[in-house]
This record gives structure tokens, sequence and C-alpha cells, in this order.
């Protein structure tokens, strides 16, 4: 059995090394054998979950919004499993270790433990690319010992579409908050491409959402035309820009994600901005009898699969023109009648 040439090997390290080895054989072991085993072991070590998570995350950015730089793929894992399991070899990441890491959260915070599971999931496979010794069941097995979670999904709360009209018309003092809100209830988008709205993004009634700021997977992102009603366009023409943004902020940059929603908290309201989306697909279904297609086209949501999608190119912007026009109409108070939108 070599123990190493010299002089990588000192005649010191070779006699320790020997005296070790014999002990090995008076054991009625295999000293090779052995040596095989703790490189072996040793290289495990070498691998820990928090690398191999963090390789995993640098190997999916091109997949994630802005290159995942909001931190959300993360941050459950970075949160609720590396605290007690980064330091760990990932072949030593067993179903008892998982279910032992995320029992606190499985009921408790519910939608949080399953992107977590969901994360270490991903990241075990991605060890196992690499040439890792890991077991890619773990999770699932996990799953079956913690059971079946007892939390209800709670969506974000809307303000009934019959309500809408009287919190519109409380948006008055038009200050860039309220100017946001009014806006963000006429048009039925998110709170991020319209805090970022630019006046490069506008060219007639059309507002052209760049695909960066769309909600979806970087590879799949596509613009979105908002049609602009003239409540809208009037909204426009009231804010005051800078630097081309319709909504900025006091010092630089736009208004923060939290302005509008923190009006509503002081409201003492449970609604959100978010769910104004919401009021408006309800009045979508129960006031007009416009297709489901331009329903869920008036509130950016894909309709039917990826081939089906290649077929149907139309975003049904006239139609949803229509269809926001008599929304605006309801929202001031204009008009209260029921509208059929033709395909």
């Amino acid at each position: 059995m070599g123990l190493g040439p010299f002089p990588d090997v000192t005649l010191k390290q070779a006699r320790g090394q020997a005296r070790k080895w014999r002990e090995v054989v008076r054991q009625g072991l295999d000293p090779i054998t052995e040596r095989n085993k703790e490189r072996r072991q040793a290289e495990r070590r070498m691998h820990l979950l928090r690398d191999v998570a963090l390789d995993a995350f640098e190997a999916r950015k091109a997949e994630l919004k802005d290159d995942g730089k909001a931190g959300r793929w993360l941050s459950p894992l970075d949160l609720h499993v590396l605290p007690k399991l980064g330091a760990r070899p990932v072949a030593e990441i067993d179903q008892l270790a998982v279910r032992d890491t995320l029992a606190p959260i499985w009921h408790e915070k519910a939608d949080t433990a399953r992107k977590a599971i969901t994360r270490l999931s991903i990241v075990l496979r991605h060890a196992a690319a690499l040439g890792l010794d890991v077991d890619l069941q773990a999770t699932d097995k996990a799953k079956a010992l913690l059971g079946a979670q007892r939390h209800k999904v709670t969506h974000i709360a809307s303000l009934p579409w019959r309500e809408v009209p009287a919190f519109y018309e409380s948006l008055s003092e038009g200050t860039t908050t309220h100017l946001a809100l009014r806006l963000l209830i006429l048009t039925g988008v998110r709170s991020k491409p319209l805090r970022f709205m630019h006046e490069s993004q506008v060219e007639g009634d059309v507002w052209t959402i760049p695909a960066e700021l769309m909600k979806s997977r970087k590879d799949a992102a596509e613009p979105f035309r908002v049609p602009l009603s003239i409540e809208a366009l009037e909204i426009l023409s009231e804010t005051t820009s800078k630097d081309g943004f319709f909504f900025p902020a006091v010092r630089k940059g736009v208004i923060s994600d939290a302005t509008m929603s923190r009006l509503m908290e002081r409201r003492k309201m449970d609604e959100r901005p978010h769910g104004f989306r919401s009021s408006l697909r309800e009045w979508i279904d129960e006031a007009t009898s416009t297709p489901y297609e331009v329903a869920e086209m008036s509130i950016a949501h894909k309709v039917g699969g990826s081939v089906e999608r290649a077929y149907r190119r139309s975003d049904y912007l006239d139609q949803r023109r229509i269809v926001l026009q008599r929304w605006a109409a309801h929202v001031t108070k204009k008009s209260a009648d029921v509208v059929s939108i033709v395909r």
C-alpha cells in the first residue's frame, strides 16, 4: 500500500500513516478499501447543501424574472431550510431531515413551506445532475411524513365591483398616489407595470407594457397592449411626470410598491390594490356578456395551451377597448348598462 511520494509526504507523515493503517490491518480490515471509503466521504462533505443551492440558483437565473434579483427564488430556502441544513452534505439530506426542518411551518405557513420543499427538490435534482449521490425522493417522502396541509389559501381581498365607484370617487385629491390608484382601477393591470409606466410606452390610446414588466417567466414574457379609456387618458394628462415616468417618487425613481397599499391600510380597508383586478373580472362576468377569452385577456391572463396560443395570435385589443370603456363608465357612475361584446 503506497503512502504517497517523497517529498509530498514527509518521512514523519509516512511513519504516522503506517502506524494508522497497520492498526486497521490488526482490526481485520482492508486498509486500501478503508482509505478509499474515507476519500469518498471527504468528497461528499465538500458538496454542502448551501453551495449546491447557490449553484442551482445560478443555473436558473436566466429563467427567472430580472435574473432573480428580487431574491424570491432563494428566500424560502434562505429563511427556512439552509439555516438548519445548509452545512450538511447533500448526500446526507433525507426525508427525516426535511421533515424536521419544515414541520414548524408546514401548516402555519403552508404556502412558504410548499415553496421551500419545491425549491429543495430542484436543488437535489441539480446535485444529481452534478453526479453527486443524493436521494431524489427525499422531498416526496418528507411530504408523506408531514401529511396534508391544513392551511387554506387566502386570496387578496378585493372590493365588490358595485362598491368600486364610491372608492374611485374618494380618490379626488389629484396626488400621485390617488391618480395611480385611479388608473390601476381603470386598466386592471398589476401595480409594477403601472408604477413604471413611461411616456415612451403610450401611443394614442394604447399603452404597451414591456415584456420585462409583465408577470411571466422570462423566456415566455411578451409585451402587452392595454387600451386606455377616455377617463384613463384624462388621468395621464393630470399627472406630473419626471424623467418620462408618469408616477415618479418624491426624490428619484417611481413610487414604491407599498404606496397605494398604505393608502388603503390607513383607511382601515382589508382590500388591497391588486384586488381591483378581481373587481374588474367579476364585473365582466356579472354585468356583461363578454366572451371568456376577451375577459381573461382583459386582465392579461393567458388562455389555452402553448400550441393553441401559437395559432390564436389576437390580443382582442378592439374588444377590450369596449370593455374597459364601459368599465370606466361604471367606475365613474356614468353608465350601468349591460354591454354585449362580439367575438
